[in-house]
């Protein structure tokens, strides 16, 4: 599908503004770009009916947007990231009452480990949060296509890891033949999982059995995989490529460099590359309150050099997500300052991946 854009112009920076005083404005990472504006907009998904462990994610849109104001913005990487234009889209008081609706809908099911068949009220619990999923996706799916229109990068930050179908939606059918790197803990490849069609657990699943026109999905990370998902890799015939992170540490352990690693992940995307960022891939000392840690992952320094390299490969990334973020106990702002550097990363990466062209 073709549509024609305009790419936002510069946007206007305030002759005062320094950008290494204490950050003053209300926007992310301090800035006061309005999303018309800026040349990336975060569309927030503050949604976690679905997370299976533990609650939480929901609240990361906005722990992230305030740990982000001390985010020092000249990046070693990237540069000046902040100036090319950064906005964040207003966190919907619309999805957060639909997340605590379909979250306490949810809670009985998850409590008996998934729908028990022929149980009336959980049938009625999970139409009721798959129908507010489909809400958050349609909801995505909209203000994506608007980004998308006036030329901007669009990125999602959630809520759990279903946040960002809509997103992946609409930008496959922009790009035809369209990659995906993800970068997390679990495969997220169950058809469904207790029940609920759009669960977490389900959105690559959901992702590679509804959209065709993505081409590849390449997995990083994936350390806790049921045998069913692994039996779907397996049947994909090459569409779905996973580095398993036990595999990743053992070439490493025989003398394999990450940088050569990264260079293989990077060699099995297409030309245009969507980033789908679990953070419960890093390390679990990076995301202690995310809703499903698991040990193991890459560190905060593998991630910003597998970014950086991919940047640089001549693949365009037209879009990305950053979910599982989950506020730790009140005054531990730890999960929310990880958070924020890594969705400055990915912003850097997706830039300058474009600026090439």
């Amino acid at each position: 599908m073709s549509r024609r854009t305009t790419r936002p112009a510069a946007p206007v920076v305030p002759a005062a503004f320094d950008p290494d005083a204490a950050a003053t404005g209300d926007g992310l990472f301090g800035l006061d770009t309005r999303p018309e504006d800026a040349r990336v907009v975060v569309i927030p998904v503050p949604f976690d009916a679905t997370t299976s462990y533990r609650a939480g994610t929901a609240a990361g849109p906005g722990h992230v947007l305030e740990a982000s104001k001390q985010v020092d913005l000249e990046d070693i990487q990237y540069g000046p990231i902040w100036k090319q234009g950064i906005a964040m889209l207003p966190v919907p008081r619309a999805v957060v009452a639909s997340s605590r609706r379909a979250r306490a809908a949810a809670m009985p099911v998850i409590r008996a480990g998934g729908a028990v068949p022929g149980n009336r009220a959980h049938a009625k619990a999970v139409a009721a949060v798959n129908a507010a999923s489909q809400g958050v996706h349609d909801h995505v799916a909209r203000e994506a296509c608007a980004i998308l229109d006036r030329g901007a990068i669009p990125a999602v930050l959630g809520g759990d890891h279903a946040s960002p179908f809509g997103l992946i939606a609409e930008l496959s059918k922009r790009h035809p033949g369209m990659g995906i790197l993800q970068i997390d803990a679990h495969a997220d490849l169950r058809d469904s999982f207790e029940g609920f069609a759009w669960s977490h657990a389900s959105i690559f699943h959901n992702v590679m059995t509804r959209l065709p026109k993505v081409g590849r999905l390449v997995q990083v990370g994936i350390r806790d995989v049921g045998a069913r998902e692994v039996e779907f890799v397996a049947k994909s015939k090459g569409r779905v490529r996973t580095f398993y992170d036990q595999r990743l540490r053992d070439r490493q352990f025989a003398g394999a460099t990450w940088t050569k690693v990264c260079k293989e992940i990077i060699a099995a995307l297409p030309r245009d590359v969507y980033v789908s960022f679990d953070i419960d891939g890093l390390t679990s000392e990076h995301c202690p309150s995310t809703g499903t840690p698991v040990p193991g992952g890459i560190t905060f320094a593998e991630m910003c050099h597998l970014l950086e390299l991919l940047s640089k490969s001549g693949r365009r990334v037209v879009g990305f997500d950053l979910c599982e973020v989950a506020p730790g106990a009140p005054g531990d702002e730890w999960n929310g300052c990880v958070g924020a550097r890594v969705l400055y990363k990915l912003i850097g990466c997706a830039l300058k991946s474009q600026a090439r062209r």
